[in-house]
């Protein structure tokens, strides 16, 4: 029997307030919120966008509206679904303190006593005959809280409901997997009836059962469960040492300070030791100059009495010759004091400080030291869904032969699958973008202002397309199956490929001259938020990829028949070059961070297939065009379309299986 501690933690709770749901309201994506939390969210968003049109998923960001969008935002989260499966094992999960759902709607706080399968709302015991009373709800199923306490199977009982969301009056007959949709007969007819994977549940669902057993997705979920909660662990442990590290910030000054000191005492000692020696050997030789000085002075002196004295007393001839000797004297006094004079030192002992201790000096605190954060990375390796193995395969499911209107000599530089399962493709010989159904017809077309070399998804309204005879990508909308220009970012480089980065950011990779090539992370107006150059023979296009967590790209340089993947710092993870990859161009990462790069050179004309290590799957030849170049992934749906540089007018299409 499970602990009290394992039933809680068995509970479902919301994403968003992390406790028990009140009323689950669903999002198109499956994922479930608490009315109130979701109402709060949405109210937040709104605060955000004058006219709110509508919100995306706070977990995985996929856009989702209510059916009537004309209402107030503040009414949009209870025109969501309920989620019906998790509302009906709310009751066993929740029991205690579960509340009438009706009367708490007025405010009133009545313990529920049981449950109403087709109007999925828990009662009190006066709502309960009321409700039996009706005309429309007498015949509806009433499971009581007690008949869900003593028997778990019960609880689906209450999700009996399983009819279409359009035709409530008709079951659930077809799931349509292209649309992750869940629909009646006449749904499956009117809206899937081009659609590749439909499930029909009369004749195929055994053995689709068979194919992705329940249990088989539950310990998938587990693993990933288990991940997630080792990261928080070690967020927790972070934030704790983090405390530590705080708390020792005083200690490591303390600790700075007395080396300081320690190092500054012995300069002391050193300084006055060698001072002293200094002093002593100045003040000798000052005095040893003195006395040379004394010296020649007093020998002037003796000379100027002499003379004086012969001058008053001798005889002419005496004074004649004294007066020859002491000019003589003269001319040699001159040049001593000459020399004394121009030589004069003043000397002085000063502390001269060492560059650091003068730069140490003249910083502010602010200069002394400053606090920083660093980041190292701890790389706890997930593994992928369970289609991320070795064993999967790419089948081929169709070659389209695409009916275009105008000009039919197309070659596709660029496809990408939009919103809708319409498919966008760039057109370099006819300088156009070209818009098909989700049945791949011929929808409209754009000219552009130069060839397209690239495209790629920027929202579910807007398409980026780079034209790099003019340095610049152009962005469009794709609104109502309609193409127009919504305005256009000016690169600093020829720019090849590129990929959508998320938060209003592209990379973008081309050739920057000199035989190098770049790769750059831009923002929506341009602004290079960073960059990374490398060595690669010129004259080829070449293609760039992001993984889901927009921490890794992947370079494709077919000058070098490689493939080269740095994280976002520009630091090289791997180097991707066998001898059987000729040319790659194209390159994508799938949902799992798999990546699939197109080998183009005839004598190859292969797809390889790598794991996010960058060690090989598997590399796909069977049924790929001759000379593969672009490759896109509806990650949905797990479709593929790639092109070819020999068969022009075709895409062709693949499902990972």
């Amino acid at each position: 029997m499970a602990t009290a501690k394992e039933q809680s933690e068995a509970e479902p709770t919301c994403p968003i307030c992390l406790g028990h749901f009140n009323v689950p309201r669903q999002l198109p994506c499956a994922h479930t919120y608490c009315q109130s939390c979701l109402q709060s969210y949405i109210t937040s968003e709104a605060i955000k966008h004058e006219q709110l049109e509508y919100i995306q998923c706070p977990l995985c960001r996929q856009r989702a509206s209510p059916f009537k969008r004309n209402e107030a935002t503040t009414k949009w989260a209870s025109l969501f679904p309920i989620d019906t499966v998790l509302h009906s094992i709310l009751p066993t999960k929740s029991k205690v303190d579960r509340v009438c759902d009706a009367c708490n709607s007025e405010g009133v706080s009545v313990t529920a006593e049981g449950f109403c399968v087709v109007c999925q709302e828990a009662m009190c015991g006066d709502c309960l005959k009321f409700h039996r009373k009706q005309k429309v709800s007498k015949n509806h199923t009433i499971i009581t809280l007690d008949e869900l306490s003593s028997n778990p199977q019960n609880i689906m009982k209450i999700a009996e409901g399983f009819t279409c969301s359009e035709h409530y009056s008709e079951d659930v007959q077809f799931y349509c997997k292209d649309h992750n949709a869940a629909c009646c007969g006449t749904c499956s007819y009117r809206k899937h009836k081009t659609c590749f994977n439909v499930i029909d549940f009369k004749t195929e669902l055994p053995s689709r059962l068979q194919e992705t057993k329940a249990e088989n997705i539950v310990d998938e979920l587990k693993k990933v469960e288990s991940h997630i909660q080792r990261y928080t662990e070690l967020n927790e442990l972070n934030i704790n040492n983090l405390q530590s590290q705080v708390n020792g910030l005083s200690a490591k000054i303390q600790e700075i300070r007395r080396n300081i000191n320690i190092a500054l005492d012995k300069l002391e000692v050193r300084i006055k030791t060698e001072g002293s020696q200094m002093y002593k050997e100045i003040v000798i030789r000052k005095q040893e100059e003195n006395h040379d000085c004394l010296s020649l002075m007093h020998a002037i002196r003796n000379s100027r009495i002499l003379l004086e004295t012969v001058n008053m007393y001798g005889s002419d001839p005496q004074k004649f010759l004294m007066t020859e000797k002491i000019t003589l004297q003269l001319s040699s006094y001159y040049t001593q004091v000459r020399e004394k004079c121009m030589n004069n030192e003043t000397i002085s002992i000063e502390l001269e400080y060492s560059p650091l201790i003068e730069s140490v000096l003249s910083l502010s605190s602010s200069g002394l030291g400053k606090l920083v954060t660093k980041t190292t990375s701890e790389n706890l390796t997930i593994p992928g869904l369970l289609k991320a193995t070795k064993d999967c395969q790419f089948e081929k499911v169709d070659v389209i032969d695409v009916k275009l209107h105008g000009n039919t000599d197309p070659l596709y530089y660029g496809v990408t699958f939009l919103h809708g399962n319409r498919v966008m493709l760039a057109d370099w010989n006819q300088s156009r973008c070209i818009m098909l159904s989700s049945s791949y017809e011929f929808i409209t077309s754009y000219t552009l202002t130069g060839r397209p070399a690239s495209l790629c998804v920027v929202d579910d309204q807007e398409v980026a397309v780079s034209i790099p005879s003019h340095n610049t990508i152009q962005i469009l909308s794709v609104r109502d199956d309609i193409i127009s220009p919504i305005r256009t970012i000016i690169t600093q480089q020829t720019c090849y490929g590129i990929e959508a980065a998320g938060k209003g950011e592209i990379v973008v990779t081309g050739y920057c001259g000199n035989n190098k090539y770049y790769w750059s992370l831009i923002s929506m107006e341009g602004d290079v938020k960073s960059s990374q150059q490398f060595d690669s023979p010129s004259g080829y296009f070449n293609y760039i990829a992001i993984n889901r967590a927009k921490t890794r790209v992947y370079v494709t340089l077919p000058g070098m028949n490689t493939l080269l993947c740095f994280d976002m710092e520009g630091k090289k993870q791997f180097t991707y070059n066998p001898s059987n990859l000729r040319y790659p161009y194209g390159v994508l990462v799938d949902r799992d961070d798999n990546i699939f790069v197109t080998g183009s050179k005839s004598e190859s004309s292969n797809i390889h297939h790598l794991s996010p290590d960058g060690s090989v799957i598997q590399v796909i030849t069977t049924g790929v065009p001759k000379r593969p170049f672009a490759i896109c992934m509806d990650k949905r749906r797990d479709m593929f379309i790639v092109t070819g540089l020999d068969d022009k007018r075709k895409i062709h299409m693949y499902r990972l299986k």
